[in-house]
This record gives structure tokens, sequence and C-alpha cells, in this order.
């Protein structure tokens, strides 16, 4: 059994577990904590610390870390629902310093993706795949043959017949809640979204992740596509699985 950390990072909490990324699995409690307010990085950083204590006290297992931002080289270069203060970053470094531990960070929605393409409802599928989480915001991940593509910001791509709003401005979960939209009517945004992307793309397969991907029953069949679209199979903990099993390859090619 290969084991490392995974941790997700998010603008309200950050969550953490130890995963067997053979079998891609927590293997541990999944341990929660709140992120502190402003989301600043020596504060975030301290939190990370003190979950990886409670998770591998005096241990040595590796760290896979996904993060709201464009990530590249280890270096934030966007910072979505966290302090400014992240940009241009070193992430990796940073949380190096608080852990004492090797670790690996990625945009916390290729972490989803890369989740789904090997344990979950992406498995096996060959061409494109795109992963959609549908939350505050929306997070988007490219897989084509299984291999992720990262960084794609498709949440704010501009959509048509919209007054120049973004996906997420549209579309997102957090849209839904806040103009207390139907399900039905929800998915008509949805539908021109998911469109969008069919048009520019061609995929595979759409899989839906994020919180309200619980919920799919309620809104999945009344988005109107032609690409197969179907709910991610690991929901909140995509993103500590696809962080944890992204963090060996680093560390061998390190």
């Amino acid at each position: 059994m290969r084991r490392t950390i995974g941790i997700d990072i998010g603008g309200t909490g950050i969550k953490g577990a130890i995963v067997d990324i053979d079998a891609g699995a927590l293997v541990s409690e999944r341990l929660k904590m709140a992120t502190p307010a402003g989301a600043r990085p020596d504060d975030v950083a301290a939190v990370v610390a003190a979950l990886v204590a409670q998770l591998d006290p005096e241990g040595t297992l590796p760290l896979g870390v996904c993060f709201p931002a464009i990530i590249i080289d280890e270096v934030a270069r966007s910072a979505a629902n966290v302090s400014h203060e992240w940009i241009d970053l070193h992430v990796g470094d940073l949380l190096e310093k608080a852990t004492g531990r090797a670790v690996h960070v990625v945009n916390d929605a290729d972490a989803a993706g890369y989740a789904e393409s090997q344990f979950g409802a992406a498995h096996g599928v060959g061409g494109l795949v795109m992963v959609t989480t549908l939350g505050t915001g929306i997070g988007s991940a490219l897989i084509y043959n299984g291999v992720l593509i990262p960084n794609a910001e498709l949440g704010h791509i501009p959509l048509t017949g919209t007054n120049g709003r973004s996906a997420e401005e549209y579309a997102a979960n957090s849209v839904r809640e806040r103009k207390a939209l139907s399900f039905e009517r929800w998915a008509k945004r949805l539908t021109k979204f998911y469109r969008t992307l069919e048009a520019l793309f061609s995929p595979q397969l759409f899989v839906v992740g994020g919180g309200v991907s619980k919920q799919h029953a309620e809104f999945l069949h009344l988005i109107s596509v032609n690409t197969p679209i179907v709910p991610a199979q690991h929901f909140n903990n995509a993103g500590i699985l696809g962080a944890a099993a992204l963090a060996p390859f680093h560390h061998d090619e390190a």
C-alpha cells in the first residue's frame, strides 16, 4: 500500500486525510478545520501543519495539496476566495517549511478531475473528459486519455446572452442559492454552459462534481446536451484523493 496525505484548501474549510493511492481510498478519518478569516498564507499554512500533525504525528508521509488558484510550478498565479497575498507566492515552499515534509501543490479542480479519472466516474474513458465542480464558483479539469491538462479555468469563460457574465457568475451553485432558483431554472443556465463547452471542445464525457453533485438526481437529467453527462463518484473527497495521488509522481521525478 502506497500512502500519502491529501489536503484540500478551500475558502471556508481545509480538509485532509491519509490516502491509499493504489486503491484510491481514504484510510484515515477525514479531518476538517475552518479556513482562517482572510485566508492569509501564514495562517492557512499553520492550519495545514496542524492537520498533518494530527493525521501522521512524527511521520514522514509526503503531502499533496490542492488549492483554489492557477498553479504553475508550485506558484499561485491567481487567488479565488482566499487572500490575494497568495498571488506569485511559492505555495509548495511555504507548506514544506510549515509541515517539514515534501509537498506537491495543484489546482483544486485539477485534483478533483484527476481523482475521477483514476478512481471514479471517468476511469477508463478515452478521449477528452471534462470534469466540472459546481460550488461557490465553477472549477474545471480536462483529462485526455487519462492525462491531466492543468489549469483549465473554464468557469471564467463569458457566456453569450448573459450580459457579459462568466459561466460561474451566471450558473454556479452559489448563484442558484443566492437567487433561490429552482433546479429546473438552474438547469437551463447549466445547459447554456455545457452546450458552450460542447461546441468548443467536443468532449467524450462530462463529469459533474462539487458538493451539489450529491443532489444530481434533482437536476442532472434536466441539462440538455448531446454529450453523456454523469455525476462524480467522490463528491467532496475528490480533491483530497487527487492531490494525494499526484504527490508521489512529483517527488519521484525530483
